[in-house]
């Protein structure tokens, strides 16, 4: 039983390396998703304990940018949405006969770039002009990650879209075509295919680099990587470190330094709070997976370096009983700062036990956090907009959504 939950906890990890780079969509998400979501609002383990807030008239904007996320359409198929301004139309943006399964917003315009069936399709603003730049073609049964496309990067310029396939791949708006500058470190013995893929997973604020997943074909694990658009070199994050680092990374304004997070307890990833040279690809533990003499678990989740020098995370800790795993903590949002520790401060008394994903205002006044309706659902959920100030009162969005992104 010990091995089989080991070989479980395994493919658990695989699986959100890649999500990182290419979010899987689930095949278990029904169309209507707000019956379900109605549904099971009871089963929520720590109801909002702020009061909720209307949204402002018509004619005012809440949101300081539009917002685009996935939710499935009428027929039960996974598209992008687009959540407008004033936090109440939502306009659907593509139109797909399959899922997608992951997406970005261009900077400039508005424009998605988005995968489906192993293609790279872009469309205007308005949903128009549908355009395929990417085919990767069927994928190998036998190794399905030796031509699969990842989800596409739209670059801080708005004018190149990055992804992988066959190695990491630029494809230039204004050219027309793609290039592959950094390629798959493959080997073929016998007939059989070894080495490792890499797949974009965020830009540096400055367009120079790429956070990049590498996943190794035919072993287990993964790892994470910085690629320097300049000088087409990579560097492995992590070298030395006493954990794996996984999922989510937030870079930093300085372009050299990421933050990352695990909310999560399991023998492969430990959770904690980390800060990552961007540069050497050195890892400092801001927040140790144990505190104590080991008798407490330390869990941090979506960490945000504001512009105001300080770190917005979710936070909590637990007693440590030996037990196997855990899945599901209460977080608290708080902010300290950069260190993590000094001048922590809890700015919320709310507690989100099935927090999935957050997006953060760009200059850190609130956060919209998309929550599971039940401790099982891992992908997505109720999206809800909490304000950083400690008095203003939480502001429900959507009934359900995943992949949140800002558009321009």
């Amino acid at each position: 039983m010990k091995k089989k939950r080991m070989y479980a906890v395994l493919f658990v990890f695989l699986a959100a390396v890649l999500a990182c780079a290419n979010p899987v969509t689930s095949p278990a998400q029904p169309a209507n998703v707000e019956t379900v979501v109605a549904a099971t609002l009871q089963a929520l383990t720590a109801p909002v304990q702020q009061p909720v807030a209307t949204l402002p008239p018509d004619n005012e904007s809440l949101l300081p940018h539009s917002m685009y996320f996935l939710n499935n359409d009428a027929a039960g198929l996974v598209q992008v949405y687009r959540l407008e301004r004033d936090a109440r139309t939502v306009t659907q943006v593509t139109f797909e006969p399959v899922n997608v399964e992951g997406y970005d917003v261009s900077p400039l315009d508005g424009s998605v770039a988005y995968l489906t069936n192993n293609q790279i399709f872009t469309v205007n603003v308005d949903g128009s002009n549908r355009s395929m730049i990417v085919d990767g073609g069927p994928i190998d049964p036998n190794n399905v990650f030796l031509n699969r496309v990842s989800t596409p990067l739209w670059s801080p310029d708005g004018q190149t879209i990055a992804y992988g396939h066959h190695g990491i791949s630029l494809y230039s708006i204004a050219g027309g075509q793609s290039t592959i500058v950094y390629p798959d470190q493959l080997q073929t013995d016998n007939g059989f295919t070894f080495g490792e893929v890499n797949s974009p997973v965020s830009y540096s604020p400055d367009g120079s680099k790429l956070l990049t997943n590498i996943v190794p074909l035919a072993s287990d694990g993964g790892a994470m990587g910085i690629f320097s658009l300049g000088n087409h070199s990579l560097v492995r994050l992590g070298a030395g470190a006493s954990h794996r680092i996984c999922c989510s990374l937030q870079w930093a304004g300085d372009n050299n330094t990421l933050y990352g997070s695990y909310a999560s307890f399991n023998p492969f990833i430990t959770p904690g709070l980390w800060r990552v040279d961007g540069i050497t690809g050195s890892v400092t533990d801001l927040i140790p997976a144990f505190s104590g003499n080991q008798d407490t678990l330390n869990f941090a989740a979506d960490p945000f370096p504001a512009p105001d020098g300080q770190l917005y995370f979710f936070y909590a800790t637990q007693p440590y009983t030996q037990q196997d795993e855990v899945n599901r903590v209460s977080l608290q949002l708080v902010r300290s700062s950069p260190d993590g520790v000094s001048n922590r401060t809890v700015l919320l008394p709310d507690l989100f036990t099935t927090l999935n994903e957050a997006l953060w205002a760009p200059d850190a006044s609130f956060v919209i956090t998309a929550s599971g309706p039940i401790a099982d659902v891992y992908q997505g959920g109720i999206v809800e907009l909490y304000y950083t100030d400690g008095h203003s009162v939480m502001t429900p969005l959507l009934p359900f959504g995943f992949t949140l992104k800002w558009g321009p």
